[in-house]
């Protein structure tokens, strides 16, 4: 018997787990990926620990395919430099077995790549539309001919033709009021050992080391959706040039990158949860199911989770069975990804109010609650994050 075949459409992280999941259970996998070539440049990402655990089921190790360095602290600051939390990154090993890590993210991409076929890779393939109504999915691409497949991954990103197509009267995407810059900059002469977000009045400042010793960047600010500077890198120097040492330095580096180098995104999430996260024989993981706001560092992650439980739920692609319980294991992956993703989005907006309020007396307010909250009840905090991670069954 044929093996089962699966299309995944998207290359991003999620559709990479869950190709390379799906591969290891048997399945025979097709991934479509718009982009004419794999990304080289790009921001970091973090991984938690629910994410490294979900990626050690399917025999992926991130730190070594992506470099294994580790900050020492990580915490929140004022734009003065004031700590207002910090946790020792041992102390988070110990609680959750594994410290998190930060990789950039065209290494881990390379990573996951290399880990499937290299004939399951199409890229310059972008799916115009996928035809379900007869049972067995069929997916039409720019490029031709049609594909048929048993299962259909839509991994298509934060703004999913395919949720757009299957769910037409959801409410779509939502925008949290805020603008994102990322950036990844080479700073070793800095020694910067801390990962840290500074909070201010409307606006924020991230600083994350990567496994290859480079650091990742990235800033956020209360702006109307659509608003652009002419330079990115002299509105960051404009923004954050007064806060707190090393950002100044790590802005000047930011100043010797190329203006494309220094990518400008606004931040939005889902508005509501869709009412399922599978239609017929397509399923949908990441962005493109319950796009959230960066502010947990979950939505790489969740897409890891999804793409993990979808490939444990499924039937063996080669098992020879010829009964089809594919439908069955869709509607229990919406069963058990559905309630906890939505939590994390919900939970991800309501993080980032705090941190974008701008009015003097409720930024000192919420400064005075965070200092006052002792590292161990706000790492605590975090359990049914980074411990949140079940493979059903």
């Amino acid at each position: 018997m044929p093996k089962r075949h699966a299309v995944v459409v998207g290359a991003g992280i999620g559709g990479l787990t869950a190709a390379i999941a799906l591969h290891r259970r048997g399945w025979h996998v097709t991934v479509c990926e718009r982009a004419p070539e794999p990304p080289t440049t790009g921001a970091g990402i973090g991984l938690a620990p629910n994410a490294l655990r979900a990626l050690e089921t399917i025999d992926v190790d991130a730190a070594h395919a992506a470099g294994s360095a580790v900050p020492t602290t990580m915490g929140l600051r004022r734009s003065d430099g004031q700590w207002l939390t910090r946790t020792d990154i041992a102390d988070m090993a110990a609680r959750y077995g594994m410290p998190p890590i930060a990789v950039p993210r065209p290494a881990l991409a390379a990573a996951l790549a290399a880990a499937l076929p290299p004939e399951a890779l199409r890229y310059g393939t972008a799916v115009t539309a996928v035809d379900d109504a007869a049972g067995r999915p069929t997916i039409r691409t720019a490029a031709g001919p049609d594909l048929p497949a048993d299962l259909v991954v839509a991994a298509d990103g934060i703004h999913s033709p395919l949720r757009r197509a299957y769910f037409p009267a959801h409410p779509g995407l939502h925008y949290i009021g805020e603008t994102a810059w990322r950036t990844i900059v080479d700073a070793p002469d800095l020694r910067i050992p801390a990962m840290s977000e500074t909070w201010g009045r409307g606006e924020r400042f991230g600083v994350t080391p990567l496994s290859d010793g480079r650091l990742y960047l990235y800033a956020t600010a209360v702006v109307p959706a659509g608003t652009r500077s002419a330079d990115h890198r002299a509105e960051l120097r404009h923004r954050f040039g007064s806060w707190h040492d090393p950002i100044p330095a790590l802005l000047d580096r930011v100043g010797r990158l190329a203006p494309a180098d220094v990518l400008r995104n606004d931040l939005y999430d889902l508005a509501a949860p869709l009412p399922r996260m599978h239609h017929g024989r397509i399923a949908w993981l990441g962005d493109a199911a319950h796009a959230m706001a960066p502010n947990l560092g979950q939505g790489g992650c969740q897409a890891i989770e999804d793409a993990v439980v979808l490939a444990h739920l499924l039937p063996a692609g080669d098992s020879g069975d010829s009964s089809d319980s594919t439908p069955a294991a869709l509607a229990a992956y919406t069963a058990a990804r559905r309630d906890r993703t939505d939590a994390v989005r919900v939970r991800a907006r309501r993080v980032g109010r705090l941190g974008a309020l701008r009015n003097p007396l409720a930024v000192a307010a919420r400064d005075l609650a965070v200092r006052a909250t002792p590292a161990r009840l706000a790492l605590r905090g975090m359990d049914d994050l980074f411990n949140g991670f079940r493979l059903p069954g």
